[in-house]
């Protein structure tokens, strides 16, 4: 609904990162929305252009949540980049946004990543690979991290929080497209795959998170 008036609905077809078809306005609305050019990181070096990631104003696009798994650890650090002198692996810089179902930046939204190191293992004795960070005001986020391996019997995955100021967390994974085991994962979703281009020095990961504030 536009300015009071009721307008018909457009329907189009796109074919998803995991080449499903996908018949909803809101993946097309995906593949044609741009984001800001860049922002910079704290260490003053420019973050990769952000690329298209699902779009917001559709009770479809709020981010579903799922299970925590079995490794979360809380009181991670404060910090934007895991990386660590003696941490293995691929580079990839995760970045994007938390927006309302109203397309409305979420400042200050607490965004917990962890995940598994490059051999599939998740440091439970210490806080490897594990971080928090709080939006800006344009809602934005980004970690420099690595690409997880594999955890036996699971996908390529990220575990994440994120909890708006004063409101209830959002518990949620994000997935590797093109990866064989997505479909064998039994808890797998494709409204949870990320954006992922390559980069000068490894990997360049996008995802907005759209929540559900009322």
């Amino acid at each position: 609904m536009l300015d009071g008036v009721s307008k018909p609905a457009i329907i189009f077809t796109v074919i998803t990162e995991d080449g499903h078809k996908d018949w909803t306005r809101r993946n097309f609305l995906r593949a044609s929305l741009g984001l800001p050019a860049v922002f910079l990181l704290a260490t003053g070096v420019a973050a990769q252009p952000l690329q298209p990631t699902p779009a917001c104003g559709d009770r479809d696009d709020i981010t579903p949540s799922q299970t925590e798994g079995p490794y979360f650890k809380p009181k991670s650090p404060q910090r934007t980049s895991l990386l660590e002198p003696s941490i293995k692996g691929n580079k990839i810089l995760l970045q994007g946004y938390v927006r309302t179902i109203q397309c409305k930046p979420v400042a200050r939204a607490l965004v917990d990543l962890w995940h598994a190191d490059a051999a599939g293992v998740y440091d439970n004795a210490g806080y490897r690979l594990r971080g928090h960070q709080f939006t800006d005001e344009a809602g934005r986020y980004y970690f420099e991290t690595v690409v997880p391996g594999l955890y036996p019997g699971r996908t390529r995955h990220f575990h994440v929080k994120v909890q708006a100021p004063n409101r209830p967390i959002l518990t949620t994974q994000l997935y590797f497209p093109g990866e064989s085991q997505n479909k064998t994962d039994g808890i797998f979703n494709r409204k949870l795959l990320l954006s992922i281009r390559d980069a000068s020095d490894g990997k360049s990961a996008t995802f907005d998170f759209v929540l559900n504030l009322g």
